[in-house]
């Protein structure tokens, strides 16, 4: 008598399961598109040292978006592969000129912290400054909400400012 009820119940509860929606799995998301460039005037060296930092999705969608490949900045194995497309990238995306000479900036690595990927580069000798001209569109191929955080420390002065996409140039005087 039991296996009368109980089966078509089954039957029952087994073709609602499947029938239900399917929950998605999470995506990581986060709401904010910012990155950070930090430039740091090295007196000693009379170097420029820069430090960009981007979230590591975003970094990854965008390097996809622009050189139509797939990174893996977090794979140990794509290392090398990745060198060669962020070098690329951040050569496009970031301009520095002390006193309006345009410097060339080395490439020395990456490295990821957490969700984010720092970006590490070192100019050619610069002569002692008192202005300097940032052009920053890091993401700016990917999102019209980007925000691209400037920091400029020369001679121990810190000066700071944020740029909203499409805003990309801005000038600092020491």
């Amino acid at each position: 008598m039991y296996a009368l009820i109980y089966k078509p119940l089954l039957y029952c509860y087994t073709l609602l399961a499947a029938m239900a929606p399917i929950k998605p799995a999470p995506v990581a998301f986060h709401p904010l598109h910012v990155s950070t460039t930090d430039v740091n005037y090295n007196g000693q060296d009379n170097k420029l040292e820069v430090i960009c930092t981007i979230f590591t999705d975003d970094f990854e969608a965008a390097l996809t978006k622009q050189y139509n490949a797939h990174p893996d900045l977090v794979k140990p194995a794509m290392h090398g592969e990745s060198d060669a497309l962020i070098k690329k990238y951040i050569a496009d995306h970031v301009l520095l000129k002390p006193n309006q000479m345009p410097v060339n900036l080395n490439y020395i690595g990456y490295e990821i912290k957490d969700a984010a990927v720092d970006v590490y580069l070192e100019s050619d000798k610069v002569s002692p400054f008192k202005k300097i001209d940032v052009d920053i569109s890091l993401l700016h191929n990917l999102y019209e909400d980007q925000i691209n955080i400037v920091h400029i420390t020369v001679n121990g002065v810190r000066k700071s400012e944020k740029l909203d996409w499409p805003n990309r140039k801005l000038e600092q005087v020491f």
